[in-house]
Formats: C-alpha cells, structure tokens, sequence
C-alpha cells in the first residue's frame, strides 16, 4: 500500500473507499461518486426478491476510507462510529493499518526523493498570462461546507496561530507512539478521544504543502460534528458562528491538555508568546487567547444619579453594526454618496449611546432600573484583530443581509483613538495590517457562499473552496468584508493609517 489504490471503475487514485461486503474499492462521492454508485446498483436486484431475500443481500451499505480509516454506511446516509459484536470493522481498520504501517518507511524515502526531483513547474499557475510560482492547496467542499473552508484558509494565513499548531507534534508522536501509525476508536472506546486540536493541526500542515490536489478535511469535519452539534448536517451555516465556535473549542482543548500534553507544555512550546500577551478568558491562557485576545471596558452611567459601573470583558473577536445610514439600498443618483467605512463600524460600536427602555441599567445607588448610558473602550488590543461585519439582522420573522460595500484598509488600520489609555502605547502596536478577509455572497444566511481572500509572502490568493487564485490588492479591496483579519503590525516604518 505505498501509494492509493487505482480505482476500478475511473482509473483515479482520489479519495478510495473499500466496500466492507466485498472489498471492492471506488472513488468518494466528492470525486466521481462511484462508491455511492455501487451500493445503489447493489441494491437494484433487491426488488425481485423475496423479503428474506432482500435481507440477506441488503448489503454493500457500509464502506470504509482507505486514508482516514473513517466508516460510512449509504442507507443511513451517515459515519459509523459502532462496530459488529465481532469487531469485525476493527480488524478491517487494523489489517489497513498493517500495511500502511509496513510500507511507512520506504514510502517516506519514495515521497523524500520525489520531493528533492520535483520541479518548479508542478507549483505553476498562469495569472494574466504570465506563469507565477503558487503553493497554496483548496479545501474539497463536503456538501455546503464552504463555510468552514474561507474560515480555516483565513486562520492558516495568521502566521504565527498557523505555526504554533504546524509546530506540534502528531498525536502519535505525543502519545509515544509508532511514527506514521494511526490511532482510531469504536463507540466502546468512547467518543472523548477524538481530537480537534489534532485534525486542526493536519489539515494547516496540509494547505501549504505545494499541492495542487485540493485537501479533503473530511476527518476535520468529523470531529466537528461529533463536538459542535450544531453543524451537523450538510446545510449553510454561518461562517461567524463556526469560526467562534472553533476558537473556543480549540481554546478549551488546549487548555485542558490532550492525549498526555499538559496545558504548562502546550504553552511553553511558543516562547514567542509572552506574558503579556495571554489574554485569559474562561481561565488559563492558551495560544488562542493569546493571539485572538483582547478586552473590552464597558463603562455605564446613571444618568439620574451619575454613578458610574465599569466592567471588563475578554475578546476573541468584535462585533461591528453597519450604521442604519448606511444600510438602505441607494438609487441611481445617489450612488456617489458617502461610502460606509471601517471607521464608521468602529466609531458606532464605540461611541456614548443612551440605552433604551429595553436595556434600563440596574443601578446599585438607586436600587432600581434607571436610564443610563453606555460606551466601549479597548482596554487590550490582541496580536491579531478579528473584526466582524454584522451584516444579517432579523426583520420580522426573516433574517436579511445587509449588502452595503464597507471601505477598509489594507494596512495601517490605527486603532489608538478607540484604546482606554492610548498614551501607553507605542507608536506601532496600535498599526494593523490586513492578513484575510472573508466575504459572503448571496442573500441569505442560510443560501449564498463565502470565500476568502488572504496575503500570503507578499501576494494575495483568493481562495473559492478546492479553487486558489492568485489576486491582485484592487480585487481585494472591492469586496463585501464579511469578517477582516488584521495582524499587528511589527515595530517598522509604515505611514499609512486608516
């Protein structure tokens, strides 16, 4: 098993599955679908037979993944995390793992030479008719998932949150472990071993390998559904909602240690990282609070007796209302009106409002809800500024995009007038520059598509699920900002601010 199985039916060695019936091997529904194909011709004959008939050729249902060792079953159209009393799966799984584990070492010297004898050409992609070098990989859409995809193509361009998980060891390496064997469980293991932290770092490690083959994070997916119940399904869902849920989950992962590395461990591993830096939310920090992290001060005053309450919140990321005069659709003689920017989102979310008779502040002095005021300050800025777009409202009983274009810079973000105490500052710690955006097309949440742009070594590459495209900084700036990801910027001139 040095490299995958050529598959009967289309010749491609993508995405093999073995069927568990007869051990036929075909390509996965993503490539040409003939494992599907395969289990419904098996199930054509079933019509002229007899019920006790039916029931034992009623097979060909379950299948296996010859690279994650993951199991499917068509006709529950769902993975299969049981096995047989026999453990018969189990022995598949193994006896899988067996030949991997005995080709290892001479496929890793196969894979090394190729390596070394490959040429430029395989990483060549034509822009504007000239022929630029490119190593970015697309990510496979699993049905709807495009969503996950722009989030974890915009995370792997956040260098130093990519390298801190690239730099981790493999979980086989962790545990002690035979390198190159894998490690998988039944229902009777116990579904608590699966690993975010683990398939997140994989598929990172996947993306900026030079391939022009688009990764699958079919095994990412997994555990995603088995963590986060509410992605279950192949149905849209909204990029924000996942990329916070993913945060949080990672955050939480690390932090409790996983597979015998202890949290002291994870976070020693990146002296880059210093104290200051870890922005704690939920307890201890880890490298997603202490990339992502930030906190808030949320100043509110009684305006009948003028007692002031402040309060400070940790951040992964923040917010933005488009302001309401910006959001009406403008008719053709308006169109050069005043365009909506960065700084109009950060100016509404920060700026002194009174609340309304909804939102009365319980005050401590007065002993009861009184008319108040609010306002936002930054008290910590994070490493990386994370700036949400808040682009679906609810109406009635329908939640409708706002479309309005949002200006934003692509470097110089200054975000040192909306700090609490700007004087402690440095000069450059309050510059941002832009590392990705996502952006959502169509009308609706729950329709539409997102895709990202992110800056890479200089360039920028559009990233359209398994497409990746070289762009240029005009076609980026024109784009309906969904989600901005701004990096720090490092102590070097730069004179250009938002």
């Amino acid at each position: 098993m040095q490299s995958p199985p050529h598959l009967a039916v289309c010749r491609s060695n993508k995405s093999p599955w073995v069927c568990l019936t007869c051990s036929s091997v075909h390509c996965g529904r993503y490539v040409n679908g003939h494992a599907k194909k395969h289990y419904e011709d098996a199930q054509v004959p079933l019509t002229n037979h007899k019920k006790s008939e039916k029931q034992d050729k009623a097979q060909h249902t379950v299948c296996m993944d010859c690279s994650s060792y993951s199991t499917y079953c068509y006709r529950c159209d769902d993975f299969v995390v049981n096995d047989t009393k026999l453990g018969l799966v189990q022995k598949v799984r193994e006896h899988l793992q067996n030949l991997e584990n005995s080709a290892f070492t001479a496929d890793r010297h196969r894979k090394r030479k190729l390596l070394e004898n490959s040429t430029l050409n395989s990483k060549l992609l034509k822009v504007n008719g000239s022929t630029t070098a490119i190593c970015a990989t697309g990510l496979r859409n699993l049905g709807n998932t495009c969503f996950m995809n722009a989030i974890l193509q915009s995370l792997s361009n956040i260098e130093q949150f990519c390298c801190y998980f690239k730099e981790l060891p493999a979980v086989e390496l962790r545990n002690g472990k035979t390198a190159g064997r894998r490690t998988y469980h039944t229902r009777s293991q116990g579904d608590n071993n699966v690993s975010l932290v683990e398939e997140f770092r994989k598929t990172l490690c996947a993306l900026w390998q030079g391939s022009q083959t688009a990764f699958s994070p079919e095994s990412l997916f997994y555990v995603v559904w088995k963590i986060m119940p509410n992605f279950r399904g192949y149905q849209q869902q909204d990029a924000h909602e996942f990329m916070r849920y993913l945060l949080d989950h990672l955050h939480l992962e690390l932090q409790g240690g996983f597979n015998g590395v202890s949290r002291s461990a994870i976070l020693q591993e990146n002296s880059t990282l210093s104290a200051s830096n870890k922005c704690c939310i939920n307890g201890a920090s880890t490298v997603v609070t202490a990339i992502f992290g930030g906190i808030l001060q949320n100043e509110v005053n009684c305006l009948i007796c003028g007692t002031e309450s402040r309060k400070f919140d940790p951040f992964l990321d923040l917010s933005l209302d488009i302001p309401s005069q910006f959001r009406s659709k403008r008719s053709k003689n308006q169109e050069n009106g005043p365009v909506c920017s960065l700084r109009d989102c950060l100016r509404s979310f920060t700026d002194l409002e009174e609340l309304d008779e909804t939102e009365l502040y319980m005050c401590h002095k007065c002993k009861k809800k009184q008319k108040s005021t609010k306002k936002f300050w930054i008290q910590k800025l994070p490493k990386v500024l994370c700036l949400h777009l808040k682009r679906f409202h609810w109406t009635a009983y329908l939640r409708n995009k706002v479309d309005t274009y949002v200006e934003f810079p692509l470097r110089g973000l200054d975000m040192k007038c909306y700090l609490l105490e700007p004087e402690n500052s440095g000069p450059e710690s309050c510059l941002y520059d832009l590392a990705a955006v996502v952006v959502h097309h169509g009308s609706g949440v729950g329709s539409g598509h997102y895709t990202a742009y992110a800056t890479h070594e200089g360039r920028w590459f559009h990233f359209n699920d398994s497409t990746v495209t070289l762009t240029d900084e005009e076609t980026v700036v024109k784009a309906k900002a969904y989600i901005l990801f701004y990096v720090e910027r490092q102590a070097k001139a730069g004179s250009d601010k938002l």
